[in-house]
């Protein structure tokens, strides 16, 4: 069900991505065992709850304790996420017209092996972590981590932008993931991982 193209996205994501870092040098922070960013819910879209299942399955035929392990972690935090969920409990599809600031902000990553601090599906992961930590713009500005960049001047801020060119391609993969499925709009991780 994952389109074609998604592999080729992903390529171009994890160059841009690979580029701003390098560009960012030491201001950037991330690395194994960091997991500030896999705490606390984050929408993903269909094309991302496509691919972290394909993971999953990947999983499943390389190492099934791995995966089952995974599962599990989905399951007891689809459970602590249905309590006050911003959307449909049932489907896992956010309402956003419901306020999602203040939702969850505690509850860690399912694919977050909490003893290595590592992702159970790198490879697989939605593009909201793949681009993660290198400066980004949106319609805020632009924004950095705030482990990242502490100290760093506007200019070498700048200097680092991760450009997101691929941004209409995205799109288009995404309604082709949604026409796919048959589900529009965005979910959670551990509600992807179950559906």
């Amino acid at each position: 069900m994952l389109p074609a193209a998604d592999q080729h996205l992903v390529q171009i994501v994890d160059a841009a991505t690979a580029d701003a870092a390098r560009r960012s040098g030491e201001w950037l922070k991330c690395r194994p065992g960091c997991t500030q960013c896999c705490i606390g819910v984050f929408a993903i879209t269909q094309l991302d709850a496509i691919r972290l299942r394909a993971g999953l399955e990947e999983l499943e035929r390389v190492d099934p304790v791995r995966a089952t392990t995974v599962r599990e972690r989905a399951q007891r935090s689809r459970e602590r996420l249905r309590i006050g969920f911003p959307g449909d409990p049932a489907t896992g599809l956010l309402d956003h017209s419901l306020d999602f600031d203040d939702f969850a902000n505690d509850e860690p990553c399912p694919v977050l092996d909490p003893t290595t601090g590592t992702c159970d599906l790198y490879s697989a992961r939605p593009m909201t972590c793949r681009v993660f930590g290198p400066p980004i713009r949106s319609s805020d500005g632009i924004g950095v981590c705030e482990l990242c960049f502490v100290g760093a001047s506007e200019a070498e801020i700048l200097d680092a932008e991760l450009h997101t060119d691929w941004a209409d391609f995205e799109d288009a993969l995404n309604i082709e993931a949604e026409q796919t499925t048959g589900k529009e709009g965005s979910t959670l991780v551990a509600f992807a991982l179950l559906a």
